[in-house]
This record gives structure tokens, C-alpha cells and sequence, in this order.
């Protein structure tokens, strides 16, 4: 080999975090096309402008969920067990109003006790930990704490260690899979669908579905709504914040000033990335534009909040002190006419709570790449008062280990992402379902 062709492959080896991760997504792209087809019409997009968004979003006849989208077999087979009874994903009808009122009644809290939990979870969590500088994954630091907050939320009683750990392993199991950095692992799923129906046989679950909704259909309901999307969400939502936080002074002490942090977090790192609703009835968009019913319409957040008056991609906080968020294109709990997150009320207070507590207690210093994705789970120090920070040194290797960690995890998320779209083609969860159940 000569030595010209030797430094060729030093220079190609030593730049691959630079171009291995951004050529692997486009080829998993590609694949997920040719698995998937290409269907639906981008919000916004060249049919629908920006402008158009919010109305079409709200339009009463974007009203489809799952049924006639071959997108939805992707997605009922990331979130079984029992996806036909996630809320996001039951068709408009009385099943779906029926679920969607318990769901608003779980979550009708005082903003006083919302602030309460979350403000008593984080702290018990907190005083577990040692008293010295942690290196940390954000995301999996958080799932504990929202695990507790929600089984108080649902069974109003502080939630036991044992089944903490079965919340925390179905949660991790469904976003690792939906990242595409492991595989499905049915059995930490099942083990806590098993714990619900016993409450539920049991009598001491006070959340319940009237019949004819059964107990198994209402375990998988409590287990989707509260025990994934609400602990998974609420864990991502906290990873964005202290990444955006790492290297920032905060006034922690300031509800205005915490509350400016989040909303500027989620306008950069939204949590809902794309919804898809299927139309039953034409939508007229403009005077040359008519959408047909049957379209597949994919509502991009991120895009959309990258128009308006707070378009830009630099993080700032204070925007908001001139921008009013309903005059801006942020939408980060989605369009209240059209199933928008059942915690929009809980939540922000929830998110501030914790983000208080925590600040509160530790600096954050993270050198990671932060992306909305998160693959990484978000890895940074925290630093108690009174304990040296990770210096210089130490935050160069996370960048160096960050950027080849993403390269190997690129090529992990293709082989495991390639396998998982191929197996939901293959057993056809949601096109089954209505082929065969819902007749």
C-alpha cells in the first residue's frame, strides 16, 4: 500500500463521525421509502404553506388517525402492547371520547398540586444521589421521577420501588425501540400490563373504562397514555431543558424566567415531530387547492416552528419577553382543536417544577451534540454546590466520545431501525386490526 493510499484511509477513518451519521440517515430514509411507499402530503409543504397550517390542522375533517395510513402499522407496532387503545391513535367516535374524557379527568389537577408532585418526586430522587459530581444520561436520569408522578397521578398513593422499576423498563423499552437503538422486548412490557390488570381485578385502580371497554383493553390504555407517552415525553421534555440549561445562568428562583427557558427549549427541540391525521372529507386550502379525502397529511412541528415571528435557530430565551407565544408559530402541546396533549395544563407546571429542584441543586455541563432526537439520552455532568465542575479536559473527551459513539450508534439504528420497519410491514398490527376486529 503507498503511502499516499495510507493517509487516504487515516484521513476517511479519522473524519467518520464527521460523514458516516449524515450518509447513514439518508440511506435509512431511502430504505424506510421503499419499505413504507412514499405517502402523504408534507404541513407545511408546497400544497400547504405555513400560513395554512393551524386551519387545516383544526379542520374537522383531519379528524383520521390510523385507519387507511400504512404509517400506522409502524407505529402500533413501536407502541403494543394494546395500541389500538392509545388515545392518539383511536378513530373519532365515542370510543375515542370516551377515553379522551378519562384522560382529562386524570389530569384536571390544580396547578398547586401538579407543582406539589412533581416539586416532592424530583426531590426524593435527588436526596438517592451522591453527593459529588455525576456523569449521567439526562433521559434516564428523569424516567424514575415521572414514573412516580404519574403512578400518583393514577393510583393516588406514592408509587412502590418494584413497580417504578416496571414503568421505567416498558417506558425505556418503547423509546428505545422508536430510536431504533434496540429491539422490542415484549417481556418488560408485559410484566407491567400484568401488574395493571391485577389492580384493576383487584378493584384498587381508581382510573377505569366503562364497559364495553374490558379490563385488558384499560390496562393497555393506563399503560400507553400514563406509563409511556406520559413518562417518556415528560423525560425527553426535562433532557432538552438542562442540555439547553448546561452552561447558563438561570434564575431558578423566577417562575417567568424557568417558564421562557421551556418554551424556548421546545420551540428548538420540539417533542412531537411529526403528527399524521387522515382526512374524511375534502379540505379546501385555497382558492387552487383541494385537498381530497383519504389524503394522509404529515403535520411537521419542527418545520412549522421555523416560520413566524421566532423563526430562527438561536436559543434565546428572553424572545419571549416581545414575542406573544400565540402570535408566534409555536405549537408545543399541538393544536388544541385537534387532539392536542391531554397535559398541556399539567405539564408546563410539572416541567417548571422539576427544572426548578434540579437547578436548584447541580450545574449541568454537557459538551454532547444535542439533537431533537436524543438517541444519545443526553449525556452531561451534573455538579453539586461546592464541587469542582468537569473542566475542560473532561468535556473534550465527551465531545470526542459523543462524536464517535453517534457514528457507531448511526450504523446500530440502521440495522435495528431496517429490521423493526420490515417486521411491522410484515405483521400489519393496524391494517390487520380493521381488516379483521373492527368490521
Amino acid at each position: 500500500m503507498t503511502a499516499v493510499a495510507v493517509i487516504v484511509l487515516v484521513v476517511v477513518a479519522w473524519t467518520v463521525p464527521r460523514w458516516l451519521p449524515p450518509a447513514v440517515i439518508r440511506l435509512r430514509q431511502w430504505i424506510f421509502t421503499r419499505v413504507n411507499g412514499t405517502e402523504g402530503i408534507p404541513v407545511p409543504g408546497p400544497l400547504v404553506g405555513a400560513e395554512h397550517f393551524a386551519r387545516v390542522y383544526a379542520d374537522p375533517a383531519a379528524d383520521g388517525r390510523s385507519r387507511g395510513a400504512g404509517l400506522s402499522d409502524l407505529f402500533w407496532y413501536w407502541l403494543a402492547p394494546g395500541p389500538q387503545m392509545h388515545q392518539e391513535h383511536l378513530e373519532p367516535g365515542e370510543r375515542y371520547t370516551t377515553v379522551a374524557r378519562t384522560t382529562r379527568q386524570v389530569l384536571a389537577l390544580p396547578q398547586q398540586r401538579s407543582d406539589d408532585l412533581a416539586t416532592a418526586a424530583t426531590r426524593r430522587f435527588l436526596d438517592g444521589l451522591p453527593d459529588r459530581r455525576l456523569s449521567v444520561r439526562l433521559r434516564d436520569l428523569m424516567m424514575p421521577i415521572w414514573a412516580d408522578v404519574y403512578y400518583e397521578v393514577v393510583f393516588q398513593e406514592k408509587c412502590p420501588p418494584d413497580v417504578r422499576d416496571l414503568i421505567v423498563a416498558n417506558a425505556d423499552d418503547v423509546v428505545t425501540a422508536l430510536k431504533g437503538t434496540g429491539l422490542r422486548h415484549m417481556d418488560r412490557r408485559d410484566r407491567l400490563t400484568r401488574y395493571l390488570i391485577g389492580r384493576l381485578d383487584a378493584g384498587t385502580c381508581p382510573v377505569t373504562l366503562p364497559s364495553p371497554f374490558t379490563t385488558e383493553e384499560t390496562a393497555w390504555y393506563l399503560q400507553g397514555a400514563f406509563f409511556n407517552t406520559a413518562v417518556v415525553q415528560m423525560s425527553e421534555a426535562m433532557t432538552h431543558i438542562l442540555l439547553c440549561a448546561a452552561g447558563r445562568t438561570v434564575q431558578v428562583d423566577d417562575d417567568a424566567a424557568l417558564d421562557r427557558l421551556i418554551d424556548e427549549t421546545l420551540r428548538i427541540h420540539p417533542l412531537f415531530g411529526i403528527a399524521h391525521r387522515i382526512t374524511s372529507a375534502p379540505i379546501k386550502v385555497d382558492d387552487d387547492t383541494t385537498l381530497p379525502a383519504g389524503s394522509v397529511l404529515l403535520f411537521n412541528y419542527l418545520a412549522f416552528q421555523r416560520t413566524g415571528p421566532a423563526a430562527d435557530d438561536t436559543f434565546d430565551p428572553d424572545r419571549w419577553l416581545t414575542i406573544k407565544r400565540k402570535d408566534a408559530h409555536f405549537i408545543p402541546y399541538g393544536v388544541t382543536a385537534n387532539r392536542a396533549c391531554p397535559a398541556r395544563g399539567v405539564a408546563p407546571v410539572m416541567l417548571r417544577a422539576a427544572t426548578r429542584e434540579i437547578l436548584r441543586r447541580y450545574t449541568v455541563a454537557s459538551s454532547a451534540a444535542h439533537t431533537r432526537s436524543l438517541p444519545s439520552r443526553g449525556p452531561a455532568y451534573l455538579t453539586p454546590a461546592g464541587v469542582g465542575g468537569p473542566g475542560r479536559v473532561r468535556l473534550a473527551l465527551m465531545r470526542l466520545r459523543d462524536r464517535w459513539a453517534d457514528a457507531g450508534r448511526s450504523l446500530q439504528q440502521l440495522a435495528l431501525g431496517t429490521w423493526m420497519v420490515a417486521d411491522a410491514r410484515r405483521q400489519r398490527l393496524c391494517t390487520t386490526y380493521f381488516e379483521e376486529v373492527r368490521q
